[in-house]
C-alpha cells in the first residue's frame, strides 16, 4: 500500500541516533574486508526504533558480494543474518534488527531490492550509509527509510528512499572510551582557544557545504532536472525565516525607509560586540601564558632548591664520615701504643729477672 502523508512525516521526524561504537565497528570491517578496492562492505544495525526516535547501538557485518558490471546481481547471507540475529538477542534482548548499513559513499540501484529482504526482519529498515573515507567535513552518516513515493499524475507509485536526520551520540561509558582514543591524537600543549576556533571553522565549512548541496539542488529544480518537492521548500523556507534580517531596520508607521546611517550603526554595534569578545578571549590568554610561565619558573627554582640541599647534604655526610674515620685510626694508633708499651715492660721483667737469676748462680759457686 502507498505510504500516506502522515505516516511519510512520521518517519522524517525521527531522529536517527549512532553511537560511535557503529562507526569504529564498520570502519573496522571495511578495513578488514574491502580496504584498497572498490567495493562496499554491508552489515546489520541493532538498536531500538519507536515513535520517539532511532537509537542505532550495535553492528555486525555480513557476507555480501555483488556484480560489478551488473549492479542487479548481488548476493547476501540471510542465514548468516537469522544466526547472529539470534545470538546477539541472548546477549541483549533490547538490542532488536532495526536496519543495515553499506560504506557506500552513496545510494546504488541495488539498495531498494537489498531493504525488501531486510523486511523479513523489521517492517521499516532503516538504511544507513557510512562513509569510511569521508573528504568532507560533517557527520559522515547519511540515513534513509524506503516509502511509496505518490506522483502529482498519478501514475503508479514507485520506491524511493527519503532520507531523514542523523547525529552522533554516546553514552558515558562510550564518551570515556573516545576519550582514550583521542588522548594520543589530540595535542595536549595546544590550548583551549586553537580548539574552540578549530572547531568554530570545521562547523563553518560544514555549513558551507550543506549551503552548497541547497544552492545546487534549488538550481537543478529551476532547471526542471529534479521535480518539485513541496515539504523539502517548506523546510528551506522555515529555515529561512528563522534568519534575523540584519540587513533592515523595522520601520515604524510613517517612517522613511531606513539609509546607511543605520545599516553603519548596525555593523558597528556587532563590531563592538565582537571587539569585546576577542579581547576577553585575548585576555584570557595572555593570563594563561602567564600562569604558565610563573609555574615552569616556580618549578625551576624548587628543582635548583632541591638539587643543592643534596648537595649539601651529601657534603655532611662525607665530612662525618672522615671525622670517624679518623677517629677509629687514632683509637686504633693508641691501642697499638699501649700494646707496644706493655711488651717493653714484659721484656724489661723478664731481662731483670735473667739478671737477678745469674748473680745467684754465681755465689753458690
Amino acid at each position: 500500500m502507498p505510504a500516506t502523508t502522515s505516516e511519510t512525516l512520521d518517519l522524517v521526524s525521527r531522529t536517527v541516533s549512532i553511537a560511535p561504537l557503529v562507526l569504529l565497528s564498520v570502519a573496522d570491517h571495511y578495513e578488514r574486508s574491502a580496504k584498497g578496492t572498490k567495493k562496499r562492505v554491508v552489515g546489520v544495525l541493532l538498536g531500538q526504533n519507536d515513535s520517539k526516535g532511532v537509537r542505532v547501538s550495535n553492528s555486525f557485518g555480513v557476507p555480501f558480494e555483488e556484480e560489478e558490471k551488473d549492479p542487479s546481481v548481488w548476493f547476501l547471507d540471510h542465514n548468516y543474518v537469522e544466526s547472529m540475529n539470534d545470538m546477539f538477542k541472548k546477549v541483549n534482548a533490547r538490542e532488536r534488527l532495526i536496519g543495515w548499513y553499506h560504506s557506500g559513499p552513496k545510494l546504488r540501484a541495488s539498495d531498494l531490492q537489498v531493504n525488501e529482504l531486510f523486511k523479513r526482519y523489521t517492517p521499516n529498515p532503516l538504511l544507513v550509509i557510512i562513509d569510511v573515507q569521508p573528504k568532507e567535513v560533517g557527520v559522515p552518516t547519511d540515513a534513509y527509510f524506503a516509502v511509496e513515493e505518490i506522483k502529482d499524475d498519478g501514475t503508479t507509485t514507485s520506491k524511493t528512499f527519503l532520507h531523514t536526520p542523523s547525529i552522533i551520540e554516546a553514552e558515558e561509558a562510550e564518551e570515556i572510551g573516545v576519550e582514550h582514543l583521542l588522548r594520543d591524537i589530540r595535542d595536549v600543549a595546544v590550548g583551549t582557544l586553537s580548539t574552540r576556533i578549530t572547531s568554530q571553522l570545521q562547523s563553518l565549512q560544514g555549513l558551507h557545504l550543506r549551503l552548497r548541496d541547497i544552492g545546487t539542488y534549488l538550481q537543478k529544480v529551476l532547471n526542471k532536472e529534479l521535480p518539485v518537492n513541496h515539504a523539502i521548500l517548506g523546510n528551506l523556507q522555515d529555515v529561512f525565516n528563522l534568519l534575523p534580517n540584519l540587513g533592515t531596520a523595522p520601520l515604524k508607521a510613517g517612517a522613511a525607509p531606513p539609509d546607511a546611517d543605520t545599516h553603519g550603526e548596525l555593523a558597528r554595534a556587532m563590531s563592538i560586540k565582537t571587539n569585546d569578545q576577542l579581547m576577553a578571549i585575548y585576555l584570557s590568554s595572555l593570563i594563561r601564558a602567564i600562569t604558565a610561565f610563573h609555574d615552569l619558573i616556580e618549578n625551576k627554582i624548587q628543582n635548583r632548591q632541591q638539587q643543592e640541599d643534596k648537595d649539601t647534604g651529601s657534603g655532611a655526610e662525607k665530612d662525618g664520615k672522615d671525622k670517624e674515620k679518623d677517629k677509629v685510626n687514632g683509637e686504633k694508633e693508641d691501642g697499638e701504643k699501649k700494646a707496644n708499651g706493655v711488651n717493653g715492660q714484659a721484656k724489661s721483667d723478664e731481662k731483670d729477672k735473667n739478671g737477678s737469676a745469674k748473680g745467684g748462680k754465681g755465689k753458690g759457686s
